[in-house]
């Protein structure tokens, strides 16, 4: 199944995270399709950047968003 979640990058106590698309057998931080937009929670205020077509698309092609992507798909407005 290809799902839409994070994948972590940064520091260690200083996250950062890309959303991508991945098939979820792939690790975490592995490979991925496409990535489609930038998570920092760690910015004042949080900073969400997300192509909305592309996650519109992916969406309706089956990939399943993971709870935490969904929240911030609704928080930008995509979903």
């Amino acid at each position: 199944m290809v799902k839409i979640r994070l994948r972590r990058l940064g520091a260690k106590k200083a996250p950062f995270y890309r959303i991508v698309v991945a098939d979820s057998r792939y690790p975490r931080d592995g490979r991925f399709i496409e990535e489609i937009g930038t998570y920092n929670p760690l910015a004042n205020p949080v900073e969400i950047k997300i192509d909305g077509e592309r996650a519109q698309q992916w969406i309706k092609n089956g990939a399943q968003p993971t709870d935490t992507v969904r929240a911030l798909l609704k928080k930008s407005g995509v979903l």
